[in-house]
């Protein structure tokens, strides 16, 4: 099971890689790679994820240096974490970064 310090650890040592899909989101949305690290040394998990088709994953909600958040949803490959997609939260989607909006 994922939770904060094995996210943070992986971050830190740099143990991580984008998927394709989120990287090209990452740079939809303008965010440098540096924003993406600092948003998931300083996360939150907000939704477990069993198997969604591509492994057991997460939602988390972190924020950059500036203050912007992201959601980030983390895998597990085999000895790294991916990112598989990302994207800042936003309506109708989100309320906040931490309450869903309509479904």
């Amino acid at each position: 099971m994922f939770n904060v310090k094995w996210i943070q650890d992986f971050i830190i040592n740099g143990e991580y890689y984008f998927s394709k899909h989120s990287d090209q989101e990452r740079q939809n949305d303008n965010l440098t790679i540096r924003e993406v690290e600092e948003a998931l040394c300083r996360c939150r998990i907000l939704e477990y994820y069993v198997d969604t088709g591509r492994g057991e994953s997460c939602l988390v909600v972190g924020f950059t240096g500036g203050g912007k958040p992201i959601h980030i949803v983390c895998g597990r490959r085999e000895h790294w974490l991916v990112i598989i997609t990302l994207y800042v939260p936003s309506l109708p989607k989100f309320k906040t970064p931490y309450e869903r909006g309509e479904k």
